[in-house]
């Protein structure tokens, strides 16, 4: 007596798959089969007849891929885009997003820029993001909402921040919100530090206490410049990074961002650590913050993934365009045509990042079991032919407007370049609406 078939959600039937792990693989005439919002099947189309669907989607000239990790960001500030450009770091902080921040940051300026990041990034390929912003219940209303998948790091300063008026209150904040959403399908909470240079040791201690207690992820801005790195040994006559050891804070759970400035005794400490870096390429690139030995981290074993930081420093939330950036700038920092080759530069962008964010073992690679992360590209334009390696053409050929098809957990966040659950027209009618406001005060 034959088998009963088995039933799919929804079956995928892209021309090239692309599962990251294992690694540099390129699957052609393969399905992926999704129930319950897992993957369930990946294999050749010859052996989908066991299976009933309740939905096949054809996905000619389509390459699938895990859908994009933006392991660093800050959303809202998606409605400072452009405010102040052309500037180095601490004239743009002090001088104008702070204040900016000071003048503007409520509930509802997170709400409607926190969804703006959204849609620009499911657009975009993104399927997961790493947020560190102010307000951050409203912005995990918004994740919770949207379907997308994310890591809200609650921001921690040792002075006053929308939201909180003390480095103690934005802890309990932290702690508070990481016990609410612990079970959350789609959400993960982690302490965020905003820099060495924002927090004291005694916070710090703190922070690290919190971190142990919860296993929670710890994510902060870490030797993002050189004069950061100067001003530390001027003042404490140690590199950030070793007082951060010093303290109890390096290891897996850490998500170092930016790392522009590397020394030997740095590495080392990052590989035994086992701490993950996260790579700014464009934002770092803009405001000539300097560059991140991608080749030499990868190299020696350290867990590179990447960010678009956000779009008050970069402009976009283009993770896609990042990591051909990051592709691109690694060959000419190592001196190396072969540094970070394509295959490698699409794990930073999706497995990489799964890892650092402690989300490797749900998202980041085609696995079966893992969660339906995916995005299809369309390769079928005229800027990517002739196709030899898919990958090599998405990374260095294609751009966000490749983007066709988005899941997340198997439901459908954009369909044929649509968004599917949030209202687009009204996204960009408030987001005109913060511009015009925020531009009218200033003159």
């Amino acid at each position: 007596m034959p088998k009963p078939p088995v039933p799919l959600d929804l079956l995928l039937l892209p021309t090239w798959l692309v599962p990251v792990e294992p690694a540099g693989v390129v699957l052609r005439e393969h399905a992926l089969g999704i129930h319950e919002g897992r993957i369930v099947f990946i294999g050749p189309r010859s052996e989908t007849g066991r299976f009933q669907a309740a939905q096949v989607r054809e996905l000619p000239d389509c390459l699938l891929t895990p859908g994009l990790i933006n392991a660093h960001g800050h959303a809202a500030m998606t409605l400072f885009r452009g405010m102040a450009d052309d500037l180095p770091l601490m004239t743009w902080l002090q001088e104008h997003i702070w204040p900016a921040e000071g003048r503007w940051v409520d509930e509802d300026f997170v709400r409607d820029g926190t969804n703006l990041a959204i849609a620009e990034q499911l657009k975009g390929g993104i399927t997961c993001f790493s947020d560190m912003y102010f307000h951050p219940k409203i912005a995990s209303a918004c994740v919770h909402d949207s379907g997308i998948r994310a890591q809200i790091a609650v921001p921690l300063l040792d002075f006053p921040i929308p939201g909180a008026r003390t480095f103690d209150e934005g802890l309990h904040l932290a702690v508070e919100l990481f016990g609410d959403l612990r079970h959350h399908p789609r959400i993960s909470v982690a302490l965020g530090p905003h820099a060495p240079y924002t927090v004291n040791d005694e916070n710090l201690e703190k922070i690290r206490v919190a971190a142990d207690e919860l296993d929670a992820p710890v994510h902060m801005h870490i030797h993002e410049t050189a004069s950061e790195v100067r001003q530390s040994l001027d003042e404490r006559g140690e590199r950030p990074l070793q007082r951060l050891a010093r303290i109890g804070l390096l290891g897996p759970r850490l998500q170092a961002v930016h790392m522009t400035q590397i020394s030997d005794d740095d590495l080392a400490l990052l590989v035994e650590s086992n701490t993950s870096v996260v790579h700014c390429p464009e934002s770092n690139l803009k405001l000539a913050s300097g560059f991140c030995p991608v080749e030499r981290l990868w190299q020696a074993g350290v867990n590179v993934a990447v960010g678009t930081d956000g779009a008050a420093s970069n402009n976009d939330l283009d993770l896609l365009g990042e990591t051909r950036t990051a592709a691109l700038l690694a060959k000419a920092v190592s001196g190396s045509a072969s540094a970070l080759d394509a295959h490698r530069a699409l794990r930073m962008a999706t497995l990489n990042g799964a890892r650092a964010l402690g989300l490797d073992p749900i998202t980041g690679s085609l696995e079966v079991g893992k969660a339906a992360d995916l995005v299809a590209f369309d390769l079928g334009g005229l800027a990517q032919q002739p196709i030899y390696d898919p990958v090599s053409q998405l990374i260095y050929a294609s751009g966000r407007d490749c983007v066709k098809h988005v899941w997340v957990a198997g439901k459908a966040l954009l369909d044929e370049r649509r968004l599917t659950r949030l209202d687009e027209q009204a996204v960009h009618a408030a987001a005109v609406a913060w511009g015009q406001r925020i531009a009218g005060h200033a003159e």
